[in-house]
């Protein structure tokens, strides 16, 4: 198969590009910038809005797994928030529109989506099919509600493109845990081994998370699975209010001590690492209902599992 992934040039694309080359996959990633190396996959120029020569890269392809979108890891400002939406939208209007006039369109057509779609809730799993959508919750920071709105808008843009041809599925992804500079696990243990892997704001909010390895290979799954369209959560099956999972991920690194923050706390260490509290605050309890529906087997299904895997490969480089 040939698959194409906008945006594949970021931790997430790393992990996925070089997932699909070691299948043998042929594996194109479209960046901005084409000097920029993927192992496993062959680079080509795009600028997420406006049609050019990329184009020729769908046309004939057979998947397209769309990545593309300013990452959250940063301040939530008015301008940085619209800079979200935007790249969020231009890019998969314009992946949209690359699939509708191809004369060979590609079969199926994955986005990449967010688990933060879903409303902050401590006590109410969600499903695709139960799960309640955020934006109008009591009790929390306004400027929420525009995650969750550039959530629908980004889901949107891929909905309202005209592709009867190509089968559409928005991947409503949680933190995806995988080994190496960037991602998310990697901060993580790093505040773990310094102490700081405590609870923040007393810990009662749930931690929705994939190993990257489960992530990959539900992505795998998702490409060959016909009947699946429509949103898809890529979580594991046992999210853990942040207490429980801080304290196994101090576990399976042998740290003894996590020191708790409060939120003011929080906030300042977020400041100072030019990043938002949104990302540790946020409650996201969501489930995988359609992938188990469908057969799904998940090789890490459990945090500890997939912590003390997690936790081994960053000794181990050469397995990373």
């Amino acid at each position: 198969m040939k698959i194409v992934i906008p945006g594949g040039t970021g931790h997430l694309g790393h992990l996925l590009a070089g997932s699909l080359a070691e299948a043998g996959q042929e594996v194109v990633v479209l960046s901005r910038h084409p000097e920029a190396t993927v192992p496993g996959a062959r680079v080509a120029h795009w600028d997420g809005r406006t049609m050019q020569d990329w184009t020729a890269e769908i046309d004939g392809a057979d998947a397209v797994v769309n990545l593309a979108g300013r990452s959250v890891n940063c301040r939530y400002t008015d301008a940085n928030l619209r800079e979200m939406m935007a790249s969020r939208v231009d890019s998969a209007t314009v992946v949209g529109r690359a699939i509708a006039e191809a004369t060979n369109p590609p079969r199926v057509w994955l986005q990449m989506s967010t688990a933060t779609i879903y409303a902050h809730t401590h006590d109410h799993p969600h499903d695709e099919a139960t799960g309640v959508l955020g934006g109008g919750e009591a009790g929390v920071p306004g400027y929420w509600a525009y995650s969750v709105e550039i959530a629908r808008n980004w889901e949107r843009a891929q909905a309202d493109a005209p592709t009867p041809r190509t089968r559409k599925v928005a991947l409503r992804t949680s933190i995806v845990m995988a080994p190496g500079r960037g991602g998310a696990f990697d901060l993580l243990l790093r505040l773990t081994r310094c102490g700081l892997g405590g609870p923040v704001a007393g810990g009662r909010q749930y931690m929705s998370w994939i190993h990257g390895r489960d992530f990959a290979r539900a992505v795998d799954f998702l490409l060959t699975h016909e009947d699946l369209t429509g949103p898809v959560n890529l979580a594991a099956t046992n999210p853990l209010p942040m207490r429980a999972f801080m304290a196994v991920l101090r576990s399976a690194a042998g740290v003894r001590i996590g020191l708790p923050a409060t939120r003011w706390m929080a906030e300042l260490g977020a400041f100072a690492l030019r990043t938002d509290t949104e990302l540790l605050l946020k409650s996201r309890r969501v489930v995988p209902g359609r992938l188990l529906n469908a057969g799904f087997a998940f090789a890490f299904p459990t945090w500890s599992d997939a912590a003390r895997d997690l936790v081994t490969r960053t000794r181990e480089p050469a397995r990373a």
